[in-house]
């Protein structure tokens, strides 16, 4: 018993644990940035492939690294999580600190060499409660936290995907989202990818919401990548996005 008071006694004394300096500014970037992506059964496995390879583009472009070195701080932070339905949700890379073209290619490539984690319904409401539960268990500190949605479709699992998106916007964090549109989808899926009104304005009224938050829209899997780079360069500037709001 003596041992156990001698013992608490000296951890009172030495008090909580310290952060370095040197580790404190490791946890310093200008943006943490959650990357969500559909993978639901509405994307068949090349246009995915086409998505994988859209990231490597968007970020090893020149000036997707000029936007993140031109930062106060000079890095960002960055994971990227696909979901599908609500208990289909995956973080497929972990946090990692983008501050050049080697760190931002080394965790491109690893979002491209990772296998495709599911092919269920679409729950955006599950991809962005999980974003929020990373955000806050990330340990980066960032005047700027965003959640990146992608997709082809409507929630159509698990809760409303409007009190997900609130809950997020009422933390401070802005939800930006790029939708894409299906011109020929099957039958079964029609009403999924090309809601009345369109997806694009699905997305603004029900999923993006925050300070600048901005949709982007593309029509072919194949612009993909020009769009992501746009995005981007966008969030990581924390300006709105170049030209019309979609397109």
């Amino acid at each position: 018993m003596r041992w156990l008071l001698l013992l608490l006694a000296c951890l009172s004394v030495a008090g909580p644990a310290r952060v370095s300096p040197a580790r404190a500014a490791e946890a310093e970037v200008d943006l943490t940035l959650v990357l969500v992506t559909d993978v639901s059964r509405s994307i068949d496995d090349s246009e995915f492939q086409i998505e994988k390879n859209g990231y490597l583009a968007a970020f090893t472009n020149p000036d997707v690294i000029a936007a993140i070195r031109g930062g106060a701080i000079g890095a960002i932070a960055v994971t990227y999580i696909e979901f599908a339905s609500s208990f289909e949700v995956k973080t497929v890379v972990d946090w990692a600190v983008i501050r050049d073209a080697e760190s931002a290619r080394s965790f491109a490539q690893r979002m491209v060499d990772a296998p495709r984690s599911f092919w269920g319904r679409t729950s955006i409401s599950a991809g962005i409660d999980t974003a929020m539960k990373s955000l806050a268990e990330s340990g980066f500190q960032a005047t700027r936290r965003v959640i990146d949605v992608c997709g082809d479709g409507t929630n159509n699992h698990g809760r409303e995907v409007t009190e997900a998106r609130d809950e997020a916007v009422a933390a401070g964090v802005t939800i930006n989202g790029l939708t894409i549109i299906n011109e020929r989808p099957a039958n079964w899926t029609f009403a999924h990818v090309q809601p009345p009104g369109g997806l694009t304005n699905y997305y603004r009224e029900n999923v993006t919401g925050g300070p600048g938050a901005f949709v982007l829209e593309v029509r072919d899997f194949a612009s993909f990548g020009a769009a992501m780079t746009r995005k981007l360069i966008n969030e990581i500037a924390s300006r709105k996005a170049l030209g019309p709001r979609s397109g």
